[in-house]
């Protein structure tokens, strides 16, 4: 991968993360909190994924690189689905 994609890709991450961040702050600790990660990975879906799919059509990314980012992409949301869990817990506590 060329150094330059590759700091495309660590910008991507690097967004990823501050919309993660601020998707938190919407934390209901009424335990609804379904839309925040819908809104979330709708995010990453209209914004992200349509570049890494062009890197890959364009051939700067291999199908693997893209699929490793795209799975670093999914996890994030699996993250903010945890640190919600533990927004709800700790504030019924």
């Amino acid at each position: 991968m060329e150094e330059n994609v590759r700091q495309e890709l660590d910008t991507l991450k690097q967004m990823v993360n501050n919309w993660k961040s601020g998707f938190l702050s919407w934390a209901s600790t009424d335990g609804d909190n379904d839309y925040v990660l819908l809104e979330f990975s709708e995010e990453i879906q209209e914004q992200v994924y349509p570049l890494v799919n062009r890197l890959r059509e364009t051939e700067y990314l291999s199908d693997l690189e893209a699929k490793e980012f795209l799975d670093y992409c999914h996890s994030q949301v699996e993250d903010l689905r945890d640190q919600l869990r533990q927004v709800e817990t700790d504030q019924s506590e």
